[in-house]
């Protein structure tokens, strides 16, 4: 019955830590928009008189981090979208052609002339004006060819060179393709998370469902249809030779040349090189910015690869016409004027200020390496997810209220300890989910729930070995004490088998059952320790300041 003055000091001060950190969930609204602009300030560096009345709405001395809410408690939008993994083929085929043409060229005397010629989109087929040639085409193509890297690829190669009369053809091998499917999706993951975050949303779930499939649930944005605006963009960036303008939409682009429409002109069309000179993917930086006449623009940065490449074709290109590629449109189409060093750059067009910050977050995030079709789509509004949270609450108080009454009732004042240590028990759930920056949904609140039962499970252990001993004969203090100390083993058994469960749950699981599972693992840690300690900490308390002859449990 003797407990130590540090650990009374222990567990008082780790009940109040928690009340204190879990306090700011019970003013939401108010800690969620003075969070919002403290990391707005911070972000942009501005302070607005909107901005400053929404940061003094919760004390900044006060622990401010809150439970984030899930899609089906806050609202928001939910896509399930298919990743085309047979696009990025095609355009690794065509960045294969001009190496391909290249060395080649360097084997004219035998192979003659090349031509490139209509092929499937995993295949390119050359037409080999010297088919006695074909050795040295074959030896030329295989030097072209690298070994796969993964580990179920090991001794493969990624593409397969092989002679049709007098076409050469280039295939990707079987494991190249697993490779670059499997390259797609997580580069196609990364790219929607960082578009995503862009924004500020919070807690979004983005992960792979299947072999070719992202699942992307967003809380708190406004429509699903807002949300594929967002992602659903390639927004693939491209810098091309413009061979000529013109304002026939028919015209023929000839062999090498491609024909795209002008966005800022209506009905003028560029004739452009099909190789790009510069791509998206040697960008470091875009932001909204001004151009010379004071109207909306994005600038942009080149890596040192890009900056190289993009500083040498301006230095040799003076006078010619460069044109800005997005999406296959031409956003722009300036001359050059003098050599461009350092690799910056702005991008000037039909913009205002939203549409030029939306460029410029598409662009920092990197172009979508495929196409992704939207196979389903969902939008959950506030007023259902608000339905959602009064369920919860009505459910928490009808379990806490029924667990309450059960405990009073069968143990009279030691359940009545028990129900307020089940409160600091609850206090410490959400303390932690807060300081973890967990996202609470309505199987998490279904954990909770579950929680409150499986919290008092211990104490019913620890008061019914208490009643044993009583009967047995044994004074109060003598029966408390072994009542604590018998029923721990039995204590400890039971949530180890609890928490062995969740973690089954948390690791095989996803989504929901993921958020059921981590409710549950620190209501099962917090419980044992609410119920073994802090209710000890109580009865130890009330024993040595009345000191009873008798006691009834």
């Amino acid at each position: 019955m003797q407990m130590a003055l540090w650990k009374r000091v222990v567990i008082w001060g780790l009940c109040a830590a928690a009340l204190l950190t879990a306090a700011p969930n019970v003013f939401y609204p108010r800690v969620e928009r003075h969070n919002d602009a403290v990391l707005k300030m911070q972000s942009e560096g501005i302070e607005t008189p909107e901005l400053k009345a929404d940061e003094a709405l919760w004390p900044s001395w006060l622990p401010s981090s809150i439970v984030n809410l899930g899609l089906d408690l806050r609202g928001g939008a939910h896509l399930l979208a298919e990743v085309q993994t047979a696009d990025v083929y095609k355009a690794r085929m065509d960045g294969l052609w001009p190496e391909l043409r290249k060395a080649l060229t360097e084997e004219r005397a035998s192979v003659g002339g090349v031509r490139r010629a209509p092929s499937a989109e995993d295949e390119l087929r050359v037409t080999i004006e010297k088919p006695d040639g074909m050795a040295k085409a074959l030896e030329a193509a295989s030097g072209l060819t690298s070994p796969v890297v993964t580990l179920t690829g090991v001794g493969q190669r990624d593409f397969e060179v092989k002679a049709e009369g007098n076409l050469l053809v280039i295939t990707m091998s079987a494991a190249e393709k697993a490779a670059s499917d499997d390259r797609t999706i997580q580069q196609s993951l990364e790219i929607v998370r960082r578009r995503v975050d862009e924004v500020g949303t919070r807690e979004p779930t983005i992960q792979r469902e299947g072999s070719n499939r992202i699942l992307i649930q967003v809380p708190g944005i406004g429509s699903a249809a807002e949300l594929k605006a967002l992602i659903g963009t390639t927004a693939k960036l491209t810098f091309q030779a413009v061979v000529r303008r013109t304002t026939d939409a028919n015209e023929l682009a000839g062999p090498g040349n491609m024909l795209l429409p002008s966005v800022d002109e209506a009905g003028v069309y560029y004739v452009l090189e099909d190789t790009p000179v510069v791509t998206g993917e040697d960008l470091v930086d875009a932001k909204p910015d001004f151009d010379q006449n004071g109207a909306p623009a994005v600038a942009f940065r080149f890596n040192p690869s890009g900056a190289r490449k993009f500083g040498d074709y301006t230095a040799e290109n003076i006078g010619q016409l460069f044109a800005i590629v997005l999406d296959n449109q031409v956003i722009s189409a300036p001359r050059i004027n003098s050599h461009i060093p350092g690799g910056s750059g702005i991008i000037t067009g039909s913009f205002d200020v939203a549409s030029a910050t939306n460029l410029a977050v598409l662009l920092r995030a990197g172009a979508l390496p495929a196409e992704m079709i939207f196979l389903e789509e969902r939008t959950i509004g506030p007023e259902l997810g608000q339905d959602s949270i009064d369920a919860g609450k009505l459910a928490s108080i009808v379990g806490y209220a029924a667990v309450a009454v059960f405990m009073i009732a069968s143990y009279g004042f030691f359940g009545t300890l028990a129900v307020v240590a089940l409160a600091s028990n609850m206090a410490m759930i959400f303390a932690v989910l807060s300081m973890i920056g967990a996202t609470l949904t309505l199987p998490g609140i279904a954990g909770i729930v579950l929680t409150m039962g499986m919290a008092v499970d211990a104490n019913v252990l620890i008061y019914e070995r208490i009643r044993e001993e009583l009967r047995r004969g044994n004074g109060p203090a003598r029966a408390i004490e072994i009542g604590y100390e018998k029923a721990m083993s039995a204590i400890i058994d039971s949530n180890a088998t609890a928490l062995i469960s969740t973690m089954i749950l948390f690791f095989v699981g996803s989504g929901p059952v993921k958020g059921f599972a981590i409710t549950l693992t620190i209501g099962v840690i917090t419980s044992v320790f609410s119920a073994v300690y802090v209710t000890r900490l109580f009865v130890t308390s009330w024993f040595a300041w009345r000191r009873p002859k008798i006691i009834v449990v």
